[in-house]
């Protein structure tokens, strides 16, 4: 059963990295960067203060927390607990993946950071605004960022479904966390803050 679904896993990966073109090979590569987002963040962070004011100091800090969990999971409790190999460093395949800019990233692929990153986020940013306009376009940023990285070769597609999951898990524990912690310290006054954006 689990060959199978490796096989398939692999199947759908070359079919999907087999369509590329120079012009989605510079999208792409811009896409699954990390510094060319920061203006994205530097928005998020100044909304949030703009919304919060002073209560967006531990909002900022579990958001924070929320990508370096997901950060470390993703590698210490995957990457380095499975070791599948990379479709770049598998040597089955590797001489049909189309890579750009000659990036194969680590050995390693299970989970993909970029998606459990993105998506830890998306969760974490979505359940805080409970706005759908918000979660839409959140959602859409994460899964360029995860789709990219089977476009530049380095992920299956199932290293992206497990950062998905695992990312997922995190934003909403994350957020589960802040609210319990708000309700206690705050009196609730954040968890108000919050109910009042999605009206």
């Amino acid at each position: 059963m689990l060959d199978q679904l490796l096989k398939l896993d692999t199947n759908l990966f070359l079919w999907l990295n087999s369509h590329h073109s120079p012009f989605w090979d510079n999208v792409m590569w811009f896409i699954s960067g990390r510094i060319e987002w920061l203006p994205l963040y530097l928005v998020l962070i100044a909304f949030i203060i703009y919304r919060f004011r002073w209560k967006s100091i531990p909002i900022l800090i579990a958001a924070i927390l929320t990508i370096a969990l997901a950060d470390q999971l993703a590698v210490k409790a995957f990457k380095e607990v499975f070791e599948r190999l990379r479709p770049t460093h598998n040597p089955e395949i590797q001489h049909l993946v189309h890579i750009v800019n000659d990036y194969r990233g680590g050995s390693y692929g299970f989970v993909s950071n970029h998606a459990a990153n993105s998506f830890s986020l998306a969760m974490f940013i979505s359940l805080l605004f409970k706005n759908h306009y918000v979660t839409i376009g959140m959602l859409f940023w994460a899964f360029l960022v995860s789709y990219s990285r089977i476009y530049l070769g380095v992920h299956y597609p199932g290293d992206i479904l497990g950062g998905i999951a695992l990312g997922i898990g995190i934003g909403w524990f994350i957020i589960f966390i802040y609210r319990k912690f708000t309700e206690r310290f705050m009196n609730g006054s954040s968890s108000s803050g919050i109910s009042k954006v999605s009206e």
